[in-house]
């Protein structure tokens, strides 16, 4: 297993990037806060570049390579955003880029991804047919995998989200983000344990993609089997580097319905006048549940991931 980051890795990473990322605003909206009896505060990684916070990742991920890496390019494995991410981080630093991208990816995602210049193959929607494939084309090309969540670099530039967040908002009783590989998470609660530990951390999943729930109750890694959920960016399974932080800092995962992520993400549109795709929404969606453990007026930052949604198919058409 790779060695876990730590803080100073994610402050160094944030050092190395932030010349290449937004520093993205935290709004809040009062309705919201009325609806769900909570200070809300919305860190919206939505409006990252390549819509969502992945950019920080692959970004510190390329620009940690050797130039002798480089030359021979980055392959990953990816429904979307970290396909995007890895796509335009590469493009800046002008080495090539194959990604393996399941056929049942986004459609959004997948022209986003060509439009950065990267090499798309297709896969079966499946994590061994995802990295089978990869397998390959590193093979072939003598590509540098840049794992979308299970890599201490791509964990340490996702934990800068956290770190503005401190900075931006005093005093959070709570940071609550999605977990699909779970390199955001992890790299939230390196970044909060450290910078106030005070601070409940707190996963949400949607249940029809529930492995982190399910490893955390049990104990043990659970692996991703036939997810079914429209939170197409959560369908992945954890790794075991990522498991292995957020078993040891995470104090619960929420699990919810598809309907109230569709919800939430409408509720995001109307009221806070943010695009946000349904993975992003759910962390709205938790703190809407009767499951939130935390006490009402609670101040919550929230993490919306990522605002790539395909126009044509949006879930209340």
């Amino acid at each position: 297993m790779e060695t876990v980051p730590g803080i100073d890795d994610i402050r160094a990473a944030h050092d190395r990037i932030r010349d290449r990322i937004h520093r993205t605003p935290v709004i809040t909206c009062g309705t919201i806060d009325g609806l769900c009896g909570y200070r809300i505060f919305l860190k919206c990684e939505n409006l990252q570049g390549v819509g969502a916070f992945k950019l920080r990742g692959a970004t510190n991920a390329i620009l940690s390579l050797s130039d002798e890496q480089a030359v021979s390019g980055v392959c990953t494995h990816s429904s979307g955003n970290h396909a995007q991410a890895l796509a335009r981080a590469a493009r800046d630093r002008g080495i090539p880029a194959w990604i393996v991208m399941p056929t049942n990816s986004p459609r959004v995602k997948r022209l986003a991804v060509e439009g950065y210049g990267a090499t798309i193959i297709s896969c079966e929607p499946t994590l061994a047919a995802r990295e089978s494939t990869a397998a390959a084309v590193m093979e072939e090309h003598g590509a540098t995998f840049v794992h979308p969540y299970n890599d201490p670099a791509v964990i340490a530039g996702q934990g800068t989200t956290a770190v503005e967040l401190h900075e931006q908002v005093d005093d959070l009783d709570a940071v609550i983000a999605p977990i699909g590989g779970g390199g955001l998470m992890s790299g939230t609660c390196i970044a909060m344990r450290s910078l106030s530990p005070s601070t409940r951390l707190i996963g949400v999943e949607p249940l029809g993609a529930d492995d982190a729930a399910r490893s955390l109750s049990q104990g043990v890694l659970v692996p991703q089997e036939s997810p079914n959920t429209i939170c197409d960016g959560l369908r992945t399974s954890l790794g075991d580097l990522t498991w292995s932080i957020l078993r040891d800092h995470l104090e619960a995962i929420i699990t919810v319905e598809d309907q109230s992520v569709i919800e939430a993400m409408r509720l995001l549109w109307e009221r806070a006048k943010i695009v946000v795709e349904p993975s992003g929404a759910t962390p709205l969606a938790a703190v809407m549940s009767p499951d939130c453990p935390l006490p009402k007026g609670s101040r919550i930052g929230l993490v919306l991931t990522g605002g790539n949604v395909d126009l044509d198919q949006l879930p209340w058409s």
